[in-house]
């Protein structure tokens, strides 16, 4: 499975996002080469309107959930309204440092 198409794909069907970004964040861990294990995806849609931030990640685990079962083992989630997106500028926060073996030093 190709991780990253995958969760595009599906975020795309089912949330219509106007805007999406799906990293693959592994190279910043001490996994192996290719592992798609950590991901960062930044995801507005109109879909998220009236829903609490853990109405919105269970939506998108769930969208997710066979690449959760397989290769990925960090999936970190933004998730805005299009009103919260334009409040934030448009942009999402930055990943930490990984602490735990990062390959960064």
């Amino acid at each position: 499975m190709q991780v990253k198409p995958f969760i595009e794909q599906q975020l795309t069907n089912e949330l219509a996002p106007q805007y999406l970004e799906v990293l693959d964040e592994s190279y910043m861990h001490n996994v192996p080469d290719g592992a798609q294990s950590h991901f960062k995806v930044t995801v507005v849609s109109e879909a998220f309107e009236g829903l609490r931030l853990i109405a919105r990640h269970r939506q998108v685990n769930a969208l997710v959930a066979e690449a959760l079962a397989g290769p990925v083992h960090a999936l970190a989630l933004h998730t805005y309204t299009p009103a919260e997106w334009q409040k934030r500028n448009q942009t999402s926060a930055d990943s930490p440092a990984c602490l735990g073996g990062s390959k960064l030093g």
